[in-house]
C-alpha cells in the first residue's frame, strides 16, 4: 500500500473509530486506525492530520441520514433499528454453505465471496453506505432460492435497505448481461442514463474482482459493524 493510500485509509478509519464513538481522541484513533491495518513501521508522512481527520468525520455526520426499516421503502427513512443489522446476519451467515461454480467462481463459498465484494467496494466508495450494503448483500437470495435467487433477494431485502441500494441490487445481474452481450441497446441505454449507472458498474467490477482464493477479508461481524457505523444516533437519548 503506498503513503497516499495508507494515508486515506488511516484517515477514513480514524474517523470511522471517532463518528462511531469507538474512540473519543483523535491520537487514539489514528493509532487504532494505523494498527488495525498493519503492524509494520508507519512513515509519519503516512499518518493523516487531525485537520484531515476532522474534515472527514464532518463528512460522515453531514451526509449520514438516520434509517427505519418499514413494510415498504422509503426515499427518506427517519429512524434507526437494528432489526435490519439482524435481518442482514440472518441472510448472511447460511452463505459460507453455499458452494460455488469452481470454473466462475474459484474462490469458493457464497459469504466468503460476499464478503470480497463488501471489501473491494468499500475501498473503492468507503463514504457510500448504500453502495456497501448493496455489496454485501447483492447474493442473499442464493441461500434461499438457489432457481429464482435474484426474486429471492430482493423479497428479502424488501423493507431493510435504502430504496437507492435496491436499485443496484436490482440492477447488477442486468449490468453482467450487458457486458456479456446477452440483452441490448435498451437496457444498455437505461442504465447509463440512470444517475447512478456509473456507481453500478463500479458494483460490478466488485462483483466480478471479488472472486479470488485466499484474498483476506474481515469476519461478517465486523462487516456488520461497519454498516452500522454509518448510523447517526444521539446516545444520549437513552441516558
Amino acid at each position: 500500500m503506498n503513503s497516499d493510500k495508507l494515508r486515506r485509509r488511516i484517515c477514513f478509519d480514524a474517523a470511522q473509530l471517532l463518528h462511531s464513538r469507538r474512540e473519543t481522541s483523535f491520537r487514539a484513533a489514528k493509532w487504532r486506525a494505523t494498527r488495525a491495518i498493519t503492524r509494520s513501521y508507519v512513515a509519519p508522512e503516512s499518518v493523516p492530520t487531525d485537520m484531515e481527520i476532522r474534515m472527514a468525520l464532518q463528512h460522515m455526520v453531514s451526509t449520514a441520514v438516520p434509517f427505519v426499516a418499514t413494510d415498504t421503502l422509503t426515499e427518506h427513512p427517519v429512524a434507526v433499528s437494528d432489526s435490519r443489522f439482524i435481518r442482514y446476519s440472518s441472510l448472511l451467515e447460511p452463505l459460507d454453505r453455499v458452494r460455488l461454480n469452481r470454473d466462475t467462481h474459484p474462490e469458493g463459498d457464497l459469504l466468503y465471496h460476499s464478503l470480497q465484494v463488501f471489501e473491494l467496494a468499500r475501498e473503492a466508495r468507503p463514504w457510500d453506505e448504500e453502495f456497501v450494503t448493496a455489496a454485501l448483500l447483492h447474493d442473499v437470495g442464493r441461500g434461499i432460492d438457489p432457481f429464482d435467487a435474484e426474486t429471492a433477494t430482493l423479497k428479502a431485502l424488501d423493507g431493510f435497505v435504502w430504496e437507492r441500494t435496491m436499485w443496484f441490487v436490482e440492477n447488477l445481474p442486468t449490468q453482467h448481461r450487458l457486458y456479456d452481450g446477452t440483452i441490448g441497446v435498451r437496457a444498455r441505454r437505461r442504465l447509463s442514463q440512470h444517475e447512478d449507472g456509473e456507481e453500478l458498474k463500479v458494483l460490478a467490477k466488485c462483483d466480478s474482482d471479488g472472486r479470488m482464493p485466499g484474498r483476506r477479508v474481515c469476519e461478517l461481524d465486523e462487516a456488520i459493524e461497519y454498516l452500522k457505523s454509518f448510523s447517526f444516533e444521539d446516545t444520549d437519548q437513552d441516558s
